[in-house]
């Protein structure tokens, strides 16, 4: 495997030309707070979906304070269908915290970071990291694949270790800035080059000092899409996509429309209910949370 500093010489000229300049969040400029933002909008969405909602989000709420005061249905309706709608609510809780303890300035510090609502150690990680340019291992699956790649493995475990973070941070050179430009180009070598169906050596910057290179991924067990048709899942998405869309609060008859299984319905409106993303008024109607 390569020394950290050789890798970094490998590694990052390639990054320079292929990484994804596209991403929003990638534009000079950026603060930190949308860092932030776009890490927890990325957590379980495809990034191609999260980055206009991500746009428009900073365009609307472009500090914590903003964020904070912000009616709570209007953050819920800005979500959208990104799916994972507590994220939304985790990060109104974050900026809230933020801005009145932070005085709006987030924590470069990833124990201080892990201390917010929502956010884990990936997280904190990736915020010091891609905005503070400080050296920590930032580790996502594709990290973890390409690391355990470089090694020789087929692939990484299902959850990120002890071993996983001393393995990636043993590949940071030194200099934390060099340091933090390796991490973001290791998780753009395995979410472009060496990916989970595939490995493209030819493509690949380090692929002569790479253990796994020229091997064939194995088939390994069926990786099926998860159904999401008639999941509780989608039934609380509908129910969440009727009240985001009505101009005020909603009978039971419009909830139960949305799927024709009543005992499906039932749980979905009290799941939503005790997450705090549907409320009722008076009447017994729901809408979202104020």
């Amino acid at each position: 495997m390569l020394a950290p500093d050789h890798l970094a010489e490998r590694l990052l000229p390639w990054f320079d030309a292929q990484g994804r300049t596209e991403l929003p969040w990638r534009r000079p400029g950026t603060t930190a707070w949308g860092v932030l933002v776009s890490e927890v909008m990325s957590q379980q969405t495809q990034v191609a979906r999260a980055a206009p909602v991500w746009e428009a989000w900073m365009e609307r709420w472009p500090t914590p304070a903003d964020l904070a005061e912000a009616p709570t249905s209007e953050v819920l309706r800005a979500w959208g269908r990104m799916g994972y709608p507590r994220r939304a609510l985790r990060l109104q809780e974050c900026a809230r915290i933020l801005a009145e303890e932070h005085g709006g300035v987030v924590p470069s510090d990833p124990v201080e970071l892990e201390k917010l609502p929502g956010i884990g150690v990936y997280t904190a990680a990736a915020v010091a990291v891609f905005h503070y340019g400080r050296r920590h291992p930032v580790v996502d699956t594709n990290v973890r694949r390409v690391v355990a790649r470089l090694g020789g493995e087929a692939d990484a475990g299902t959850a990120t270790t002890k071993a996983d973070l001393a393995a990636a941070e043993a590949l940071l050179p030194a200099e934390a800035e060099t340091a933090a430009r390796v991490s973001v180009a290791l998780m753009e070598l395995g979410a472009l080059v060496c990916t989970a169906r595939k490995a493209e050596c030819g493509s690949c910057p380090v692929s002569d000092v790479c253990g796994f290179s020229g091997r064939e991924v194995p088939a390994g067990p069926s990786r099926k899409r998860q159904r999401y048709q008639g999941t509780n899942r989608h039934v609380r998405g509908e129910i969440m996509a009727v009240l985001r869309e009505a101009d005020g609060p909603v009978g039971r008859d419009r909830i139960d429309a949305v799927w024709p299984d009543r005992r499906m319905v039932d749980e979905a409106v009290a799941q939503l209910v005790a997450d705090g993303l549907v409320g009722t008024d008076e009447e017994g109607r729901f809408e979202l949370p104020t």
